[in-house]
């Protein structure tokens, strides 16, 4: 296991077991914050991490800041050297820290040291502050529909 220290009160690391309740929580309460409301029976990879990421293999990181949880991303190993990234999180009151930027960023370093040539991202195409995180990595935008906008940043 690796950790990632980023700065002297965040650190990335590798999701384990002990982090799936608060990780559950974390990711919801975000969702229910943007929307309103929380749908829990939308959302049931978040009721178990192990299976639905780590198990087939794809990356799952959080953001520690000291002893807690505070945010969360992922990656989606989708085959043919194409990722997808999800479940970037960060707690409310953790937001404006660069702790988004810190997830995203490992997240690219990770794709780019597994020789992947293409990170994919799916969002809410009014979630202006997950768009602009983004756009700020150089994701460009290909669709959009009524209700998403698909990103891809090539890694090559």
């Amino acid at each position: 296991m690796y950790f990632i220290i980023l700065s002297d009160h965040i650190i990335i690391r590798p999701f384990v077991l002990a982090d799936q309740p608060v990780v559950r929580r974390l990711i919801l309460e975000g969702l229910g914050e943007h929307f309103g409301f929380i749908d829990e029976t939308m959302n049931p990879d978040v009721d178990d991490i192990v299976a639905h990421f780590i198990a087939p293999g794809h990356i799952f990181l959080v953001a520690q800041c000291e002893m807690d949880i505070v945010g969360t991303a992922a990656l989606i190993l989708l085959g043919d050297g194409v990722a997808q990234m999800v479940r970037v999180s960060v707690s409310a009151q953790h937001r404006r820290r660069g702790i988004g930027r810190m997830l995203v960023n490992q997240l690219i370093g990770i794709a780019r040291e597994c020789g992947l040539q293409r990170i994919e991202v799916e969002t809410n195409n009014d979630w202006e502050d997950a768009i602009g995180l983004y756009r700020r990595y150089g994701f460009v935008e290909h669709d959009r529909d009524d209700e998403s906008v698909y990103m891809s940043l090539p890694l090559k």
